[in-house]
């Protein structure tokens, strides 16, 4: 299962999102710090769930990178987070 996959199946089963794009957008970073070869690495994630209601932004972006814990850890070098309105 690719990267793109694997953050877009944890992110369903913990938001259950009514939007939910995954982006990978290493490519656009070669050469730039924690770009490797084979891509996987820079992401951009674009989101709506009714999970974040009443959430901060600050606490949105914690829930999601929880939920991203060990991609993170392992491979995934940066992570934008674009929380939509529902």
């Amino acid at each position: 299962m690719s990267m793109t996959d694997t953050i877009r199946a944890k992110l369903t089963e913990k938001f259950s999102p009514l939007q939910l794009e995954v982006i990978d957008e290493s490519e656009s970073h070669y050469g730039h710090s924690g770009w490797r070869e084979g891509g996987e690495t820079h992401f951009r994630v674009r989101i709506a769930t009714r999970n974040f209601d009443g959430m901060s932004r600050v606490a949105q972006h914690r829930a999601i990178m929880a939920a991203l814990d060990d991609e993170l850890k392992a491979k995934v070098h940066a992570l934008a987070i674009e929380v939509l309105p529902v």
